[in-house]
Parts: structure tokens; C-alpha cells; sequence
């Protein structure tokens, strides 16, 4: 199932590596950073278990059909090298909501709702997603710059759900016309990876920046991608980029399945 919601974040872009490393000065610190502007998509599919205090049916949502606006975000992330080893990190805190009215965006139990029922949903979402890893420089070429990596993703969300049913609800019982659900996932995962930009043109002034992880954990699947198009200027570089984050989790938890996908765009700054 897909949801999309469309959000700007500021960002420190890890992917891209430092002019000192490429033209070859490996004894030299160097750390990356830049802001970026990060408007994906969010898809996903979330169920809710019945409250032991309260009963009630089981609630899932899809997500796409609610999560219609930001209320704030903040992406961050920080490179560091000296030689041929570096390390990373990369945090994205969320805190997103969308409200429904007659929507079928949700079901209450196992037969879902009633042909002729409609839900007012309220769903939020809040957590971070937190990357750390280290790297070790593999290829260094004057065109090409690539890093191997490993480290451990953090998913960390706790979501709410709330509704109130309208319309022909006699089937449904009165526990479940209205209520409030609110479920958390934590997620430890390891990843491996490669990162790195390709050069080329007159002056070696532009460039591809490409970054790629897979892992698993508390997670059947993670992974994410990146890849774009930028131009160096002597303070640092300007890209375009496209970025994709997925996780696929085992049936029975709080997420079922959870994506970001969509452009990036970035001023990036290298000391």
C-alpha cells in the first residue's frame, strides 16, 4: 500500500565525499556537510492491537490515504575521514500528522468496515530514523572515489490512531464506532554498503554522488539508495539527488512496511 506526503527537510549530506580525498591527500582530515532541501513520498501500512484495558477490535490504516502534511522534521548528517578510514552518521527525526473525514483509509477488525460506513481518522507518526557506520576508502582514482561501509540503523516511531465511525455502523459493535489506538516500533538493524562520486567533464567540475546499504535485524529488510547529478565550486558542490529509505517488518508488528522516496536537493560544503 502507498501513501505520499510530500515534505522540505534540512539535511547534512554524508554521501558526498570530500575534495581532499579525491585528489588524494590521505593524510589530511576532512569532514562533509551540506543543506538539503528532501520532498519524498511516504508509504507505508500500519496495524494497531487491541488495548488490553479497553477491548475492541484489531485497527489498521493505510497510511497514504491520511498522512497528508508535515508538522516537522529534521534530517541531519555528519562525514569525517583521515586516510583511508572514515565514519558517518545520519539522523531523520519526523513528526508527521494527517486528519480524514469519510475516509476508507482504515479497517476495525477482521471484515473491515461496512459498505456503507465512513471513518473521521486522526494519524500521527513522530520518531527518528539514526545511521552510524564506518567506511574504508576502496577505489581512488581522479574520476572515481568509492567507500565500503558498515554500521547499524535505528528506527525508532511511536504512531496514533483515532476515529469516529458515521453512516450505517448498526453491524459494527459500539466498542469500536470510536476510539484511540497507539502503537511503537523500535528497530535495531546492520547494514552494509558503498558510497562514493564518479567525475567527469571539463575541469572534472561535475559529478555523480551515489550512496547504497542493506541490513537487516529487528527488520526482515532495510535498505536505502541515493543517487544525482552535481557540480563542484571551489567553497564546495550543488546536487540533485534521488533518495530512497524502505524497511519490510514480519507480520504481527506495529509497521508492516514503511518507505521514503522522492528528490533531494543540496548546497554541500567541504572543510
Amino acid at each position: 500500500m502507498l501513501a505520499r506526503s510530500a515534505f522540505t527537510a534540512l539535511a547534512l549530506c554524508s554521501a558526498a565525499v570530500s575534495t581532499s580525498a579525491l585528489a588524494g591527500n590521505t593524510d589530511a582530515w576532512s569532514v562533509t556537510g551540506g543543506i538539503y532541501a528532501y520532498l519524498p513520498t511516504i508509504s507505508g501500512t500500519s496495524a494497531f492491537s487491541v488495548p488490553p484495558s479497553t477491548g475492541g477490535s484489531e485497527a489498521s490504516v493505510d497510511i497514504n490515504k491520511l498522512l497528508d502534511h508535515l508538522n516537522g522534521v529534521f534530517m541531519g548528517s555528519l562525514d569525517v575521514r583521515k586516510g583511508e578510514w572514515g565514519g558517518f552518521t545520519d539522523l531523520l527525526y519526523m513528526d508527521i500528522g494527517g486528519t480524514k473525514s469519510q475516509t476508507r483509509a482504515m479497517t476495525i477488525g477482521p471484515a473491515g468496515l461496512p459498505a456503507d460506513a465512513t471513518a473521521t481518522a486522526d494519524y500521527s507518526l513522530k520518531g527518528m530514523v539514526w545511521t552510524l557506520g564506518a567506511y574504508f576508502h576502496a577505489e581512488a582514482r581522479p574520476d572515481l572515489n568509492v567507500d565500503l561501509l558498515m554500521g547499524a540503523r535505528l528506527l525508532d516511531l511511536d504512531q496514533s490512531l483515532g476515529w469516529t465511525l458515521a453512516g450505517d455502523v448498526a453491524s459494527v459493535p459500539v466498542i469500536d464506532r470510536a476510539g484511540h489506538r497507539a502503537a511503537g516500533i523500535k528497530s535495531w538493524d546492520a547494514i552494509l554498503g558503498a558510497k562514493g562520486r564518479y567525475v567527469f567533464g571539463e575541469g572534472r567540475k561535475w559529478f555523480i554522488p551515489f550512496y547504497v546499504d542493506v541490513g537487516g535485524g529487528d527488520a526482515d529488510l532495510t535498505w536505502q539508495a541515493m543517487a544525482g547529478l552535481g557540480y563542484s565550486f571551489g567553497w564546495g558542490d550543488v546536487l540533485a539527488s534521488w533518495r530512497h529509505l524502505d524497511y519490510e517488518f514480519a507480520e504481527g508488528k506495529a509497521l508492516q512496511n514503511l518507505a521514503f522516496d522522492g528528490p533531494a536537493f543540496a548546497a554541500v560544503f567541504h572543510w
